[in-house]
């Protein structure tokens, strides 16, 4: 007798307020999860397959949808515009910010000022890799979300990549410094690893192709393995050889690990002003 696994019920329906970049690479992993007919809230986007509706206006949202989350995936300037237009369906459903910048307690005091008092906010900071099923998605909640809210959150953001929860939220500023933002710091890695190489008198294209090999495969090495970084870089690093040169100039105390400390502390400084 074999064991088969149960497959897991299809997603509720959801109300998905922007469908770009992030927005999109959600809705694609949740369409191959089984999305229930859903509405999308994009003015670009008009090529959505059925069961799903995209409306192009705020005010053509269907006032008889009824879904089981509002996931915010708009860019934060447009939060305000927003927000008064799907307060209706925030009075009876929880809502799921992937925002940045934006606060539950802010997000939470403009529902209430556009009619939905008491409205469940979570928050989300996604990367950039979910694009491509690699992201890396912290969340925080309030004590009013509940563990089905929370439940239904991890379910949709894994999609993405993988997903962890923070306890406070002043910790998201943190999250944004290293997560959200550090893909940025590792497409930086692999351009300078380049222009070195192309300094050394490599070819560009090959220069090019082995930096970006070089930084991918590192990152699926480190992620199979599950050895903690440290210990991958001494297992790559031969005393008095060639990598260890390197290291000595990269882990000189006024080098990679002071400017690396801070670059996060002013990523982070600049997630908190950004968040006041």
């Amino acid at each position: 007798m074999t064991d088969e696994k149960t497959p897991p019920a299809p997603l509720p329906p959801l109300l998905l307020v922007g469908c770009g970049q992030m927005g999109g690479a959600m809705l694609a992993g949740w369409q191959a999860d089984g999305l229930a007919p859903s509405v999308i809230l994009d003015r670009h986007r008009d090529d959505i397959p059925a069961p799903h509706t995209v409306v192009r206006q705020a005010a053509d949202l269907p006032d008889d949808f009824t879904p089981a989350l509002i996931v915010l995936a708009t860019k934060p300037q447009k939060a305000a515009d927003i927000l008064p237009s799907i307060a209706r369906f925030a009075r009876h459903a929880p809502v799921l910010s992937v925002m940045a910048g934006k606060t539950v307690g802010g997000l939470t005091a403009a529902l209430a000022a556009a009619g939905a008092p008491g409205a469940t906010v979570i928050r989300a900071m996604p990367n950039t890799p979910s694009a491509v099923g690699q992201g890396m998605t912290v969340c925080f909640a309030p004590p009013a979300a509940t563990e089905a809210d929370r439940a239904l959150c991890t379910r949709l953001l894994s999609a993405v990549g993988d997903v962890a929860w923070v306890a406070e939220e002043r910790q998201m500023d943190a999250v944004t410094a290293v997560s959200g933002s550090g893909p940025a710091y590792v497409f930086l890695l692999a351009e300078l690893m380049e222009q070195a190489g192309i300094a050394q008198g490599l070819p560009a294209g090959l220069a090019r192709q082995i930096a970006r090999r070089t930084v991918s495969g590192a990152g699926a090495l480190m992620e199979q393995s599950g050895l903690d970084a440290a210990e991958l870089r001494r297992r790559v690093t031969s005393p008095g050889g060639t990598t260890q040169k390197a290291l000595d100039v990269l882990m000189a105390p006024s080098a990679w690990p002071a400017e690396m400390e801070a670059a996060i502390a002013a990523a982070a400084h600049r997630a908190h002003e950004l968040a006041s």
